[in-house]
Formats: C-alpha cells, sequence, structure tokens
C-alpha cells in the first residue's frame, strides 16, 4: 500500500447473535496486525447509569443512544489520520472482569464493526465497503439464549424480554432499512465461510493495489 494512500475502511453490520464476533476473529486471523486492525462498536457502550430505560424499567442496551457516537466517531478518524487509538474494553458489566486497555494501531485495512455502523451518518461516510452478516430472527434468538446464559449469566427468561422489546425492534429501526446499503451480504444460518472467503479475497486484491 502507498503511505499516501488513507486507509480502507470496511463496515461489518449484522443484528445480536448473527455471528458477528466470530467472522470478525476469522477476518482477522487471515491478515497480519499490520494488515489489519479492528475498531468495535460494543468498547463506546456509555455507562450503565447513564442508559435509558423501557416501559417496565429495563436498561435498553439496544439503542443508538447507547453508544458514545460521538468518541466512537473520532477514534475511527483519528485512525484514518495515521494515530494510534486506545480504548478501555468494555466488559458488558461483568465485576467478575477487569477491563483492558486496548491499543489500535493505523493499519492498510481498518475494520470497525457494530449494530449502528450503518445507521451513525459519519461513520457510514467513512466506509468504503460495508458488509451486512444475515441470519434468521429465529436462528439468532437461539444462538443468543445460549451465549447470554453461558458468556453473561442472564438467565433465558430476561434474554427473551430483551429480544422482544429491545433487540427487534433495534432491528426493524436502526438495523435492516440499511440493509441495502451494504456491497456485500453474508448469509449465517449455516455458515458464513463463503461470504468470509469473498471478503478476504476483496481485502488481498486492496491490498495489491
Amino acid at each position: 500500500m502507498n503511505e499516501n494512500n488513507a486507509p480502507y475502511i470496511v463496515s461489518i453490520a449484522g443484528g445480536s447473535a448473527s455471528g458477528k464476533t466470530s467472522f470478525l476473529n476469522a477476518l482477522l486471523e487471515a491478515f497480519s496486525e499490520d494488515e489489519i486492525s479492528l475498531v468495535s462498536q460494543d468498547n463506546y457502550y456509555r455507562p450503565f447509569e447513564e442508559q435509558q430505560k423501557d416501559e417496565n424499567g429495563w436498561v435498553n442496551f439496544d439503542l443508538p443512544t447507547s453508544i458514545n457516537e460521538e468518541e466512537f466517531t473520532n477514534d475511527l478518524k483519528n485512525l484514518k489520520k495515521g494515530n494510534a487509538i486506545e480504548r478501555l474494553e468494555y466488559t458488558f458489566n461483568n465485576p467478575a472482569v477487569t477491563p483492558a486497555m486496548i491499543v489500535t494501531k493505523p493499519s492498510p485495512i481498518i475494520i470497525t464493526e457494530g449494530l449502528f455502523v450503518f445507521h451513525y451518518n459519519e461513520v457510514q461516510r467513512l466506509a468504503d465497503y460495508k458488509v451486512y452478516l444475515h441470519a434468521s430472527p429465529e436462528i439468532r434468538l437461539e444462538r443468543r439464549i445460549k451465549r447470554d446464559h453461558v458468556e453473561r449469566g442472564y438467565p433465558e427468561n430476561e434474554v427473551r424480554y430483551q429480544w422482544e422489546h429491545h433487540v427487534r425492534p433495534a432491528d426493524k429501526n436502526f438495523l435492516e432499512p440499511y440493509q441495502h446499503l451494504a456491497n456485500q451480504t453474508v448469509f449465517n444460518d449455516v455458515s458464513y465461510d463463503m461470504g468470509l472467503k469473498v471478503l478476504i479475497a476483496h481485502l488481498r486484491q486492496h491490498l495489491k493495489k
């Protein structure tokens, strides 16, 4: 990559439990640390006490306002300018986990991912290539129940409440309306392997320019 060229920014969006984390891990493993870097929307959640609550008093983390959009956008801009950024890891309010300091260095390819990366106007405009990770709601709910029980200790009734009142409304209001903007849709009801291969090939081709 020519040093005078701006980094190639790839935004990856997808609903809760669509497989973003495993997809991203596989993508990052296909490149060296000098070639690719990641900025995750999850590390920009506002503090718990600043989160909005629904009509039943449940905190709703599935709103665009749950994320510090300004800091998220500014960090992405700084990376694009060639500056390293630092961010304290978000631990999903788990007191048993000590958050680590994440240092992200600039690279030829910058991946930004999260529920709202297509919804936030500035983040959307910064992206050179957009990927939408798609999985059916039924499969995603099944995955989320398993994930939230094992990783976060949430009982199933709480997961189902959040799904019905927070997750699915967020899909319909802040995610699915932007699906048409994607340059590539990766279908992941069963496997994302084919879509991953296509994206890796696209990025390898870009690095050759």
